[in-house]
């Protein structure tokens, strides 16, 4: 095993830059130039991705950047010591000891468990104090490979103090202690190295403070310590310091907690502590709720009110049938440029015919484009025409787990037979989930419930699902989807403008929520039939879902001064976000200034919708933003409508956003 380490990977007393990037940017140059990476942008990359999405300054001045990637190519520790000190995000000021952890994709378990060991030294005050006094490279590389267990200089054991809990047992003669107060928790995070472990650390030292006998499952790449069910069933309350989901969630079920970030775990543990044993003493405190099943991933998914439920198994549904869109969209849209090379009216072909007539191996009269864009347009139909069953099987999935993913896409399957639409996935996929959702909560005997998942749940569901599906409210849907789509046709000539500015200022109203969504579906709906109408409505779906996170791009460039740090940042990331047509580029901006924000992107979207239906833009792809421009009809008015929408967008968020500075100034 190599070292983490080396005297050339530790850059002490320099000034690193102002903001937090700029250090990454040094320190993945640095294990570059020591040959354990073998790309810059691509390190630096994955670092400022992992690091946009979460601040890893933790308090004590300390930051531990991290990331995985596949230009590492072995695990790798580097250390800075800047001055001045740069912020990372911890609420007690800016770091002064940066550790920025380069993991490969397939980093082994005994260099990950020496990772978190790092991060959970770095919990020590007496080790930190130790790293700041240094006066050289090599003694911090002692230094951690005294912390780590590695090298020449072992750590030094130290005793372990008693705490409060740990206090010899009271004599006979004396009155009993109050029995002391028993927590269990978990740490999670997404990446499973650092903030994983320095959480359950933190919650370790607070409980000792306290006088708290606290347990810790930590669920991270370096090997899970898992508690037992008899610690759990002990415990007075649980704490959840998490930014994944759960793993097997219900063996807390009906316990009471509380549930945060994993960054909350570090920075706040004692609070966390206090409010799980407020929920503990409180009848009706929060407590974990069974789920439905028992899969590997339980999220919250069975907590709340309905209302919220069934609106997160939506948003399940429609995340989970979106690569199914655009997999099998931009399949069917190559499919048609290279039937296009040889026939130039695509009227004329007959994508059945060609398959029927001819072979890879055996093409006869056909022209070899001919027939591969025939295979490329069947392909991608087949995706296509999975997009109902995948999003009524997920929406299931998001109330039942896995019990409802079988029912759900039967009942899609169906949907799509009696020609409901995404409307009838919906309602199918809502109806399959609380059907499996209540069979799964049968209090039934051992030798019947091992059946119930397998067997029981998926028949008795598809079964009543299926017929309702079938039988009731086929009809009725497929009737609406029939009328808006009748709707839909009659809007593509002089409402045209309409229709675009409505579809525009839905895209770009909630960023990704169900509004958005609603759009989303809607365009993609009529998709596989070819018709132009629908290649319009998706062009101009796509072109006003980009203007958001691009006019918060424009608008931190045109006047960076009106923005933090923070947002100016994310104002770089929301370039390539909004390019490639991911509206939630933009919440960040939104969730922090929605006033301004919201009214801005509304009538910048709304602007492009309607250009783009004005001047007759398609897209037979139903994702994909710049990238797919070449797939496009009319790609200089896509170009125009994104541009206009975009720079209105920006002018008037940075209008807004001046107007209020400035009242804020005078007051």
């Amino acid at each position: 095993m190599s070292d983490l380490i080396t005297a050339n990977l530790v850059l002490l007393d320099e000034n690193l830059g102002e903001t937090r990037f700029d250090v990454i940017a040094k320190l993945a140059q640095a294990v570059v130039n020591a040959g354990r990476a073998t790309d810059f942008e691509q390190l630096y990359a994955a670092a400022e991705a992992r690091e946009s999405k979460t601040d890893t300054g933790i308090p004590g001045g300390i930051a531990i950047p991290h990331c995985r990637s596949a230009a590492v190519t072995e695990p790798t520790l580097a250390m800075a010591r800047p001055n001045p000190a740069v912020s990372f995000g911890a609420k007690d000021g800016p770091a002064d000891l940066i550790f920025f952890i380069a993991a490969p994709d397939g980093a082994d378990q005994a260099h990950l468990k020496l990772l978190s060991t790092l991060a959970r030294s770095l919990m020590k005050k007496s080790f930190t104090a130790s790293l700041r006094e240094a006066s050289s490279a090599e003694e911090i590389v002692e230094l951690v490979n005294g912390a780590l267990g590695v090298g020449e200089k072992k750590a030094e054991a130290k005793p372990v103090e008693a705490g409060p809990a740990a206090a010899p047992a009271a004599s006979a003669e004396e009155a009993p202690a109050a029995p002391v107060k028993k927590i269990v928790a978990v740490t999670a995070c997404p990446t499973g190295i650092a903030h994983t472990y320095m959480a359950a650390d933190a919650l370790k030292y607070a409980a000792e403070e306290l006088g708290y006998d606290l347990k810790v499952e930590t669920q991270g790449s370096s090997g899970n310590e898992k508690l037992t069910q008899a610690d759990i069933d002990a415990a007075d309350a649980v704490i959840f310091a998490v930014s994944v989901n759960v793993r097997e969630r219900n063996r807390f079920a009906g316990k009471p907690f509380v549930e945060s970030p994993v960054k909350r775990g570090i920075d706040e543990p004692k609070e966390m502590i206090a409010e799980a044993l407020v929920e503990a003493e409180n009848p009706n405190g929060a407590r974990v709720a069974a789920a439905a099943s028992s899969g590997e991933d339980s999220a919250g998914a069975t907590e709340g009110a309905w209302g919220s439920r069934i609106y997160k198994a939506v948003m399940t549904g429609i995340s989970y049938m979106i690569p199914f869109v655009a997999a099998g969209g931009i399949l069917v849209a190559l499919g048609f440029v290279f039937e296009a090379i040889t026939v130039p009216n695509l009227g004329d072909v007959n994508t059945k015919a060609i398959l029927d007539s001819a072979t890879l191996f055996n093409l006869g009269n056909v022209h070899w484009t001919l027939y591969l864009g025939a295979v490329l347009q069947t392909i991608g139909g087949f995706g296509l025409s999975l997009m109902v069953p995948a999003l009524a099987a997920y929406i299931a999935y998001g109330l039942a787990q896995r019990p409802g993913i079988a029912p759900g896409f039967i009942a899609g399957s169906v949907a799509l037979a009696v020609n409901a639409g995404f409307l009838g996935g919906i309602v199918g996929g809502i109806l399959a989930g609380l059907i499996a959702y209540a069979l799964g909560t049968l209090k039934l005997p051992r030798w019947l419930g091992s059946m119930m998942p397998v067997v029981i749940t998926p028949l008795v569901t598809s079964l009543v699902a299926g017929l309702a599906m079938y039988l009731l409210l086929g009809a009725p849907l497929a009737w609406v989807m029939t009328t808006l789509q009748d709707w839909l046709t009659s809007m593509s000539g002089g409402s045209a403008l309409v229709l675009g500015l409505i579809l525009g200022a839905m895209m770009a109203s909630d960023l990704g929520g169900p509004i958005n969504k609603a759009a989303y579906l809607f365009a993609t709906a009529g998709l596989s039939s070819g018709a132009t109408v629908n290649q319009e409505i998706m062009a101009a779906v796509i072109i006003s879902g980009m203007v958001p996170p691009l006019a918060m791009a424009l608008a931190t460039t045109l006047r960076p001064k009106l923005f933090n740090e923070n947002e100016r940042e994310n104002g770089k990331a929301a370039w390539l976000l909004g390019a490639s047509f991911i509206s939630e580029g933009a919440i960040p901006f939104a969730s922090a200034d929605p006033a301004r924000v919201i009214p801005s992107t509304i009538v910048g979207g709304a602007i492009a919708g309607a250009i783009s239906m004005g001047a007759h833009v398609a897209s037979p792809a139903p994702h994909g933003g710049i990238w797919i421009i070449g797939l496009a009809q009319n790609p200089l008015m896509f170009l125009v409508a994104v541009v206009a929408g975009t720079v209105v967008s920006a002018l008037l968020y940075v209008v807004l956003k001046s107007l209020g500075a400035r009242s804020k100034a005078s007051a």
